[in-house]
């Protein structure tokens, strides 16, 4: 196919490119977000014996753009006793902002090669690694603590307080999780992690066991795995840890005085979190993109074909752990706040520590065990 020249240098300028992959991920993102919602909403009404949406096209399926619609337009206001109006409107800013930079640095899979050109499936590659999704994710706290103080409201106050001592205590447990991890991979970043999971660890005959780390030095993957995932609900502020917005004690937490778009934000940014955390997930712990039992077979297939299948795995896995989000908000009761803390520092921080260094042990025992038999 002939292409004329002056399109062919604009498809193919690195900027051009990189606004494609923003305009495509973005796109991405709000269409999960929207039927993850439309999903939890239909699975609620399951659990509870009842009809979910259901009224706006076929099964419910345009219920989410009504529901955007709806807060692009509903009133959005300032409390009159707000603190700082700038700071009131900038924290959910701050939240959606925290959650989207995220994004950009997962690795969706292998680079697209079309010819002379090659599209990378990430964004950037942050050379810190995961310290990056840490120290980026952290940074949502502000949204939280800005929310509370600038509403001027009581029940406000007092949920932003609640968020950010849960998320300072769960954030050790999940520092440790990250640390297990780059110890059984030996490396720090998303793509070498999940390329690290690719080699096998058992070979049954032909079947072949990946190397994921939720199985190695087992139990001890699993529990890294088990850590991880708790400490992420917490994170998240889903059911059980929903403490920063019980409704029942605090009327809504910290997005109490919020309305319109700019409660529209905080909802697009704990849905985009949970996204993301889905998938971190499944490039942490289940390998990624590789495709279990079956990746070999995958290799021998063209390149682009390939990197599709690999895709479709990792987004397969992602549903499923957004589908676990969903499943545990409910099937399990709210925690007490003292129960909520005396979880994360009197039971997951010293589990958790025990298991890297049980880990870190086996790491350089191990080795030297091999050696010693041959």
């Amino acid at each position: 196919m002939n292409i004329d020249p002056f399109i062919l240098d604009i498809i193919t300028n690195p900027w051009f490119i990189a606004i494609a992959k923003y305009v495509v991920l973005f796109a991405f993102i709000l269409v999960w977000v929207a039927y993850f919602t439309l999903a939890e909403r239909k699975f609620a009404g399951f659990i509870q014996d009842r009809f979910g949406p259901n009224r706006a096209g076929p099964f419910g399926m345009f219920q989410p753009f009504l529901d955007g619609f709806k807060l692009f337009t509903k009133e959005s206001f300032v409390p009159a006793e707000a603190v700082s109006k700038i700071l009131f409107v900038a924290a959910p800013f701050v939240s959606f902002t925290v959650a989207l930079i995220v994004w950009g640095a997962i690795p969706f899979g292998d680079a697209f090669i079309f010819g002379d050109v090659t599209v990378s499936m990430q964004l950037y590659d942050p050379n810190i690694g995961v310290i990056f999704f840490l120290a980026v994710g952290s940074l949502g706290l502000y949204g939280i603590m800005l929310s509370g103080i600038a509403s001027n409201n009581k029940y406000s106050l007092m949920g932003s307080v609640r968020g950010a001592a849960q998320m300072i205590s769960y954030e050790l447990t999940l520092s440790l999780a990250l640390i297990a991890v780059i110890l059984m991979s030996g490396e720090a970043t998303l793509g070498g992690i999940a390329r690290q999971q690719s080699e096998t660890l058992l070979a049954f005959g032909s079947v072949k066991l990946p190397g994921y780390n939720v199985i190695k030095y087992f139990p001890f993957g699993f529990f890294a795995f088990v850590f991880y995932i708790i400490a992420i609900y917490a994170e998240n502020g889903r059911t059980p840890f929903d403490l920063p917005e019980c409704e029942n004690e605090l009327v809504f937490g910290y997005h109490t005085e919020y309305s319109g778009i700019k409660f529209g934000l905080f909802y697009l940014g704990e849905y985009m979190n949970m996204i993301t955390n889905s998938f971190l997930i499944s490039i942490l712990f289940f390998g990624g993109t590789h495709v279990p039992f079956f990746q070999d077979a995958v290799q021998s297939l063209p390149h682009n074909i390939a990197v599709l299948i690999g895709i479709a795995a990792l987004i397969a896995k992602a549903g499923f752990f957004s589908f676990l989000f969903i499943w545990v908000r409910w099937t399990i009761p709210r925690f007490r706040y003292d129960t909520l803390m005396n979880l994360g520092w009197k039971r997951l921080f010293p589990f958790a520590l025990a298991n890297v260094f049980v880990i870190a042990v086996l790491e350089v025992a191990l080795p030297l065990i091999s050696a010693a038999a041959k």
